[in-house]
């Protein structure tokens, strides 16, 4: 991939290798322009995130070495936001940061994705879930808080799908992303899960594109071996539905370049 904006650092607790390895891994993938957008600290699910006590380390960090690997690859900074209202800060919110990647995790404090937690599937209506998530996805772009949306149907994860068409729950949200001038993330990471596709699926993607909604990519690596991983396929996945442009971002503003 010539753009991967999605990548985790230890700071999470459930990630593992030092971000030059990370780094390495997307020089020799031949990736333009890599970005790091660990979890965001907040004062809910403090497990699997940075402490607020780590944000400025963080930051200074990824700027040491984007000036570091300067004319070797194009180092940008994020984070990755969870949408949850009462629980989203400031610090975060308002950091001086390239962009930020919003994400629904949680569905009332259920957090749907974790398999510590598949239970929940089996104490509610399928379809409840998935209409409901997608509310969140459209809240959260109708939020004007981020830039981009994180694997837009992550809610597939564990192959629980609904038995109404997808695309009748996902379309209002895609709407409300196109009114606030966001895009989605092609993530690979769904190939390394139980859905064993990329989030989102070629329909929702289909829409997407139809709409007019920008698309950029992200290996939301967990690990420096996963960056780049299943990247050309995504990439023509997207050629295949359409794109000929993606999108990155510099101090929250929106580039386009070809795919």
């Amino acid at each position: 991939m010539k753009i991967d904006l999605h990548n985790h650092t230890p700071r999470c607790n459930h990630a593992e290798g030092n971000e030059r390895r990370y780094i390495e891994q997307a020089i020799r993938n031949e990736t333009e322009i890599f970005g790091f957008s660990d979890h965001a600290p907040m004062d809910f699910d403090e497990k699997y995130r940075m402490d607020f006590s780590q944000m400025e380390e963080y930051e200074n960090t990824v700027k040491t070495l984007a000036k570091e690997y300067e004319g070797k690859i194009d180092i940008r900074l994020g984070y990755e936001v969870d949408y949850l209202p009462g629980h989203m800060d400031k610090r975060v919110l308002d950091a001086d940061v390239d962009y930020l990647i919003g994400s629904v995790h949680f569905l009332d404090k259920w957090g749907f994705d974790n398999p510590e937690f598949l239970s929940g599937y089996k104490e509610r209506d399928i379809d409840e879930i998935w209409k409901s998530y997608f509310e969140h996805v459209t809240q959260m772009a109708q939020s004007g808080l981020f830039n981009i949306v994180g694997h837009i149907d992550l809610i597939k994860v564990f192959q629980f799908l609904p038995k109404h068409d997808i695309l009748s729950y996902a379309l209002p949200a895609l709407e409300a992303i196109k009114q606030a001038d966001m895009s989605i993330e092609l993530n690979t990471a769904g190939y390394r899960k139980p859905c064993k596709e990329p989030y989102p699926s070629q329909a929702i993607l289909q829409k997407a594109f139809e709409l007019g909604i920008p698309v950029t990519f992200g290996s939301d690596a967990h690990k420096p071996e996963q960056v780049g991983l299943f990247g050309d396929k995504v990439v023509n996945l997207a050629k295949e539905v359409g794109y000929t442009r993606c999108v990155v971002y510099k101090n929250r503003k929106k580039e386009t370049i070809p795919l």
